[in-house]
């Protein structure tokens, strides 16, 4: 690793403004913040589909501007914060969100949607590692006697619970205020400005080189002995990433396709469900330990990619709603643990690098499989394109399985 974490922050105690705890629940909520605005736009992709009259694989092609956003931005800037410092990265991804906001404003059409998508893609991979990092640190100075593990399952509730509200938001929005397509970007873009001027106000846990070192992408290494395991855990969290991308990409959309439900409030409280059942699922389980968190996620998972297209199928909404939180469950438990399975293969040295390659897998998840979608919803039904969307997914899931959870 490139970085020294401190027990105190590098600024004089008298223009402290922040304590380290108060701290923590700052970034806590700029984090969510960022969040949810990355997930807001869901229910309004219907809108501006019936305002402009384009197929529904360019809703694909605009949520996947988003996934190529993060997975670029986290490659090339994830690790930047190691010496640049935790706060200041922080305080500029929190603005390119807003600049997204900005953007999904003044220019509406599918280009600028698409562009819009791309930055607040671009935010999101420069913030996840940063804010995760700078939540565990402001922890370890506030709370030193604290379990560690805490921290960990606080940011990643932040994480889920960031994700899920965003569809919410968005549709009741939709539902019940005048100007759909501008006031929810209002409304978040006063919240991202207020987000990044609080986080520059909490104290710095990275101390600051005379000479800063040069640039280079992040490094992705793998321990040779620790490759099956640690290709199970990114297919895992492949396939969980993939069936988030299926409800934050096309909620609903097949709410109107396959149960003729037009509600974009209906659409982004399926949403909502998926991901809040991910992190409620988390603190449920969180006693558990990595190996039996991994075979609850995988089960709930694949009971999810059963129960979906049966209900596609037979037109059963409330059974789409229990096969999403079942999978939402699923995807928390599977994501989390593949995390831990993942950290536990690498050398302290390459720590860092080993949970950045499984998170440029779990977001391609995000890119191929929605895209996959799109393309297939130009010749089949909504429904076919859901059996074959489970079908394939159960068969990374068993391929995962069988390398992470070797009999």
């Amino acid at each position: 690793m490139t970085f020294t974490a401190v027990a105190r922050p590098q600024v004089p105690a008298a223009s402290r403004r922040v304590s380290h705890g108060g701290g923590f629940w700052v970034i806590a909520t700029a984090f969510t913040v960022s969040l949810a605005f990355s997930t807001l736009p869901t229910p309004l992709y219907g809108l501006y589909q019936q305002r402009d009259g384009f197929p529904t694989w360019v809703i694909t092609v605009i949520f996947a501007a988003y996934a190529v956003g993060v997975v670029a931005s986290l490659y090339l800037v994830g690790h930047v914060s190691d010496w640049l410092g935790r706060r200041r990265v922080i305080v500029g991804a929190t603005l390119v969100e807003a600049l997204s906001a900005l953007v999904f404003l003044a220019w509406p059409d599918v280009a600028g949607l698409i562009l819009a998508r791309l930055i607040g893609g671009a935010g999101i991979g420069a913030l996840v590692a940063t804010a995760t990092a700078h939540l565990s640190e402001l922890r370890l100075v506030a709370k030193p006697s604290a379990d560690p593990a805490s921290s960990g399952l606080i940011s990643s509730v932040v994480n889920m619970g960031g994700l899920a509200i965003g569809p919410l938001i968005g549709g009741l929005l939709v539902q019940y205020v005048a100007g759909p397509l501008t006031v929810p970007y209002l409304i978040f873009l006063g919240l991202l400005i207020a987000s990044a001027i609080a986080v520059s106000l909490v104290p710095e846990t990275v101390a600051r080189r005379e000479e800063r070192p040069a640039y280079r992408p992040q490094r992705i290494s793998l321990p040779r002995a620790a490759k099956p395991q640690f290709f199970g855990a990114a297919t895992a969290a492949f396939a969980a990433f993939a069936i988030t991308g299926l409800f934050t990409a096309l909620a609903p959309t097949l709410m109107n396709l396959a149960f003729h439900e037009p509600s974009k409030l209906l659409g982004g409280t399926a949403t909502f469900a998926v991901l809040a059942a991910a992190a409620v699922a988390q603190i449920l389980f969180a006693g558990l330990d990595t190996r039996p968190q991994l075979k609850l996620g995988f089960l709930f998972m694949a009971v999810g990619l059963v129960v979906l297209p049966v209900a596609v199928l037979t037109s059963g909404l409330w059974l789409f709603f229990a096969g999403a939180v079942v999978a939402g469950a699923g995807i928390g438990l599977g994501f989390r643990a593949a995390v831990a399975t993942a950290a536990s293969l690498a050398e302290p040295a390459f720590r860092g690098e080993v949970l950045a390659a499984l998170f440029l897998g779990a977001y391609a998840g995000l890119v191929i499989p929605v895209l996959a979608i799109g393309a297939a919803l130009v010749w089949v039904s909504s429904s076919v394109a859901v059996v074959l969307f489970s079908a394939l997914e159960l068969g990374l899931l068993y391929w995962a399985a069988r390398r992470i959870l070797p009999l």
